[in-house]
């Protein structure tokens, strides 16, 4: 891996993600607004889960930046690149995926939601099948106890970039969405499968809110 874009590439994506965040017109809508806020509250103090889909993400970087959110990131040449970005903005990144690692990046996430981080995930993500969870969030929730936060966010003004999936890189001076949704328990006797549902139609709900709240119809 080239030491000089190991270092470079970060510095100017966290360069780039401040100037989206302090360019952007942002308005954020709590579906339940006793249950989330970007600025702690007792109901804050309890870890959560938050879940964004992947394609989603460069904008939630940016508000939940210098938080105490522990990121899962994945092993990969890209997951390189993604923790040291997060890292310069005030993340702790733990290492794993569903696949490789993943056990031990589990037990990863449940220890640092016991030392008071919440856990910041894409879970669609890093590879895919877009907008389709994969049930390690859910599994998570159930076996650490800790609620999952659904967040979708739209943009007005955005690049897409067509990987495995058509990923949105927001342009600066855009109009944006963010909608925090009710807050999804797991306990010991929900079926995964269920729950896992349950959390991918409410983000496709979110999605659709946020969409209509950046085109006028919201």
């Amino acid at each position: 891996m080239n030491v000089i874009l190991l270092f470079l590439i970060p510095l100017l994506a966290r360069f780039y993600i401040r100037l989206i965040g302090l360019t952007a017109r942002i308005t954020i809508k709590h579906t339940n607004p006793g249950h989330y806020s970007l600025h702690p509250t007792p109901y804050t103090l309890h870890p959560m889960i938050y879940a964004v889909w992947h394609c989603q993400e460069i904008l939630m970087i940016y508000l939940h930046k210098n938080q105490k959110l522990c990121a899962l990131v994945s092993l990969s040449k890209d997951g390189e690149y993604m923790a040291r970005i997060l890292e310069g903005l005030g993340y702790t990144c733990i290492r794993g995926s569903s696949t490789l690692g993943g056990f031990m990046s589990l037990r990863g996430l449940i220890k640092a939601a016991k030392c008071g981080f919440s856990i910041a995930l894409t879970p669609d993500g890093p590879k895919g099948p877009p907008l389709k969870i994969k049930p390690g969030i859910t599994y998570l929730a159930q076996k650490g106890s800790i609620p999952i936060q659904p967040i979708a966010c739209a943009l007005s003004r955005k690049l897409i970039v067509n990987n495995w999936e058509p990923y949105m890189v927001p342009l600066p001076f855009s109009r944006a969405a963010v909608v925090y949704g009710s807050p999804i328990f797991v306990s010991e006797t929900d079926l995964i499968d269920s729950k896992t549902l349950e959390l991918e139609n409410a983000l496709n709900l979110l999605t659709e809110e946020a969409e209509d709240m950046v085109s006028g119809k919201g």
